[in-house]
């Protein structure tokens, strides 16, 4: 006898509701297939769900996500990086507290016991004929942000080598939920026998039909729910063996929607808004934004991210502010919606001479202008660069380009061997966007503080 088994899942939904009701229409649609065919099958999210971009995520900080996955009949989820490190210590340990279902993550714990209710490592479930399968989930170990929060996070390959023996001894079929990027997932199906399937994400590839390292099928749909997750199973009886599988990421965009789903955002965004009401201070101006230029709200935005991390210098694009405020009364929504990337403070430490590069790449038309995608940022383009510790003189040459002419410090032209701190925003120690940012030696994080929160005290002394 051939058994066929099915997995659906999603993955970087990152609080994009808008192809939430067809996934969910999709997902009933085949669990009644399924359950008239007496088949088995789970629905697994792998991470990032959240994301604190979203009113519905940022007033009800997160569990509103987790209300909609019980609605949609989810089995399992991973937590991606959006759960882990955009939520307070606090708010992460409770997260998942009314979840309906179970929460896979084997190399992530609390600094200290007792561990959240919620956590596990793996699950073992049996199919409706007796086919043993674990689950194991990993989330991207970004070590340095989770320690600020009262976290430990493992490297996935240490969890591996501990854990996977484990659920070989006791399954069939492995399942391993990866929230670590598609390079990661490559090495993984390369240097671990066994895993049967790697559910893929959180770099947010693509891959319509699967693809296979070694006898490992990988699969990953894309992110903010353009794409759904399918996996086909056969497990062979009589052989005692996994004789098929097939991976597809089907899009969602003309899907029916299921229109109870649709009802339900509406309704959780509803009660999510009301938290976000209250109100902060009140302006007798209208507080104007440009992307392109060097606003009053800016620059004072930029001296309080100064002022808070205790830097020399600080730098922040204006592109993180959205939209102007006016005059009249200000609350948390207005702030959420000007600036709602979930992107935290972070002081690191520049010699003159790569601060004076910064400067120069921070300038060109080619940097103010990259429509940023990631990183924490939620916004349209970088915009430019606003400094606060520092003077800089530019001049703009016959084709209109604007370039550093001097940088002072206290009056002094930078010491090309000095250390500097500099104040900034994480995002930037991501990436190439600012290389000499983001390959310093010494970073300070601070969390859980936003720039919104930020962006709120300095509303307070406006």
């Amino acid at each position: 006898m051939k058994e066929k088994i099915f997995f659906y899942y999603t993955n970087d939904l990152h609080s994009h509701f808008e192809n939430w009701p067809q996934i969910v229409g999709y997902f009933k649609q085949e669990k009644t297939k399924r359950e008239k065919n007496g088949q088995s099958y789970w629905v697994v999210d792998n991470g990032d769900h959240v994301d604190r971009f979203h009113p519905l995520t940022e007033g009800l900080m997160g569990k509103g996500n987790v209300q909609l996955l019980n609605e949609a009949g989810y089995h399992f989820a991973n937590l991606g990086n959006n759960e882990g490190i955009t939520l307070s210590r606090e708010g992460l340990f409770e997260l998942y507290d009314e979840a309906a279902f179970d929460v896979l993550c084997a190399n992530l714990a609390f600094e200290k016991e007792p561990q959240p209710s919620w956590l596990q490592s793996s699950k073992v479930v049996k199919t409706v004929h007796g086919v043993k399968i674990g689950l194991i989930g990993l989330t991207a170990p970004f070590q340095a942000f989770y320690s600020l929060l009262g976290w430990e996070v493992e490297s996935p390959f240490d969890t591996l080598e501990r854990e996977l023996p484990k659920l070989k001894n006791k399954t069939d079929v492995i399942v391993l939920l990866s929230h670590l990027g598609i390079n990661d997932d490559e090495e993984i199906a390369r240097r671990f026998k066994g895993i049967d399937v790697i559910i893929g994400g959180h770099t947010h590839h693509l891959f319509r039909h699967g693809e296979y390292i070694n006898n490992t099928l990988l699969t990953a749909a894309g992110k903010y729910g353009t794409h759904l997750g399918e996996v086909f199973l056969e497990w062979d009886h009589t052989e005692n063996r996994l004789t098929k599988k097939e991976a597809y990421a089907i899009p969602t965009e003309n899907m029916a929607k299921d229109l109870d789903t649709a009802q339900s955002i509406k309704g959780i965004d509803y009660e999510a808004q009301k938290y976000l009401q209250e109100k902060i201070t009140y302006l007798e101006h209208e507080q104007q934004i440009g992307w392109f230029q060097e606003s009053q709200l800016m620059k004072e935005l930029v001296q309080t991210l100064q002022d808070w991390t205790n830097a020399e210098i600080a730098m922040l694009n204006a592109g993180v502010l959205l939209d102007s405020l006016k005059e009249g009364e200000v609350c948390y929504a207005d702030v959420h919606r000007i600036c709602p990337h979930p992107m935290n403070p972070c002081k690191v430490e520049l010699t003159g001479d790569e601060l004076l590069e910064v400067i120069r790449a921070s300038y060109t038309k080619e940097f103010t202008e990259i429509k940023l995608k990631g990183f924490g940022f939620r916004g349209e383009v970088i915009g430019r660069m606003v400094y606060t510790g520092l003077d800089i003189v530019t001049t703009v040459d016959q084709s209109g380009t604007e370039r550093v002419k001097s940088v002072l410090y206290q009056g002094n032209p930078l010491e090309a061997d000095k250390t500097y701190q500099v104040a900034t925003a994480d995002t930037f120690t991501f990436g190439r966007l600012l290389p000499e940012i983001a390959y310093s030696k010494k970073k300070k994080y601070y969390m859980p503080e936003l720039l919104r929160d930020l962006l709120v005290e300095t509303l307070k002394r406006t």
